[in-house]
């Protein structure tokens, strides 16, 4: 029950950073071209990869911790760094195709989700 918790807040905080994070973007650069979620998935992408091989590699961080910040946090900042996370996971592992495929499935099956979304929405 103890990690669910640290799990919630960490994500809690996660979900607070984006948030301000995005709003601060939008205030420097305007609206006109999503900023703010360019640089949430950017630095998540940083951040995970960072952090995940610091607890990987080098041993560095707690099982605990590399839950906290990779799922909690990062998670809740951006669900990017774990689609890139687990595409980089593919590629070290030499599953180059299915790397590709993520990638191209993930970005065109999701746009199409959220056309069919859009569409659906619309109906109502």
């Amino acid at each position: 029950m103890l990690r669910l918790f640290i799990l919630g807040v960490a994500g809690a905080a996660g979900t607070i950073s984006r948030y301000l994070l995005g709003g601060w973007m939008h205030q420097l650069f305007g609206a006109e071209f999503p900023y703010g979620t360019l640089i949430v998935n950017i630095s998540g992408c940083f951040a995970v990869g960072f952090l995940g091989t610091l607890a990987e590699e080098r041993l560095l961080l707690a099982p605990q911790i590399r839950a906290a910040l990779l799922i909690g946090f990062i998670g809740a900042f951006t669900t990017f760094s774990s689609f890139t996370y687990e595409t980089w996971a593919l590629f070290k592992n030499g599953e180059i195709l299915l790397a590709g495929i993520n990638v191209i499935a993930s970005v065109a099956i999701c746009f199409v989700g959220l056309l069919i979304g859009v569409f659906l929405a619309r109906l109502i």
